[in-house]
C-alpha cells in the first residue's frame, strides 16, 4: 500500500459560476514541495447519493430513461439523491419505489463510490437491493421510467449494451456479480459441497 502524501494548504477559493445545483469553485493550493497551481471543481450539495442494484426473481432490473448530460434514453439502476435527514439505506428504499416500483427488505451496501474526483465532490453509494416487493411512490422524473428487467445470468451480455455506458451502472454491476459470486461461494461452502 503506497504511503499517503499530505493534502496540499489551500491558501483560497472563490465561486467563479453558479446555477440552481451546482457551484464551481477556484481553489488556489500549495503543495508540499511549494508549487502552487489553481484548479477547478464543481461544488453539489453534500447529501450524497445511492444507486442501487434491484434483483428480483433471477433478473436485475434496470431503469431506462432520458439523461440530458447525453441526450438519450440511458440503460441504468436505479439512483438519486439523498434526501435530507434521510439515511442512505432510507434513500435506497425510497428511489427504488419511485423509480421501478419495488420495495426491498434486504438492501446491503456494496460500496461508496466517487465520480471524477479531479472536479466533483461527490459521493454515491452503491446498494443490492433483495427480497423486493411490489410498492410504488410518487417520484420527480418527468415522465414513466421504463423497467428493463435482464436476467442476472447474462450480466455479460449486458455489457455489450450501447445504451448501458454510465460508468456507476458499469461499476455497480462489477461490485454486484461480486458480492453474489464470494456470497454463493460461502453458502457452498456451508453446505459442504
Amino acid at each position: 500500500m503506497s504511503q499517503r502524501q499530505n493534502k496540499p494548504e489551500i491558501l483560497h477559493t472563490e465561486v467563479v459560476a453558479k446555477s440552481r445545483l451546482f457551484q464551481i469553485e477556484q481553489v488556489h493550493l500549495k503543495f508540499s514541495n511549494g508549487v502552487e497551481r489553481q484548479y477547478e471543481r464543481m461544488k453539489g450539495g453534500s447529501r450524497g447519493a445511492v444507486m442501487i442494484v434491484p434483483i428480483h426473481q433471477g433478473r436485475m432490473l434496470l431503469a431506462r430513461e432520458y439523461a440530458a448530460g447525453t441526450d438519450n434514453y440511458e440503460l441504468g439502476f436505479p439512483k438519486g439523491l439523498i434526501d435530507p435527514g434521510e439515511s442512505p439505506i432510507e434513500a435506497a428504499n425510497r428511489e427504488l419505489q419511485e423509480e421501478i416500483g419495488f420495495g426491498a427488505n434486504k438492501l446491503t451496501l456494496l460500496k461508496e463510490l466517487s465520480l471524477a474526483p479531479g472536479y466533483f465532490s461527490s459521493k454515491m453509494q452503491i446498494f443490492l437491493a433483495e427480497d423486493l416487493y411490489e410498492s410504488r411512490l410518487e417520484g420527480d422524473e418527468p415522465e414513466p421510467i421504463d423497467v428493463v428487467p435482464w436476467a442476472l445470468a447474462d450480466w455479460e451480455a449486458l455489457l455489450d449494451d450501447v445504451d448501458f455506458s454510465e460508468s456507476r451502472s458499469v461499476s455497480a454491476l462489477f461490485l454486484a456479480q461480486k458480492y453474489l459470486y464470494l456470497n454463493s461461494q460461502k453458502m457452498q461452502g456451508l453446505a459442504g459441497i
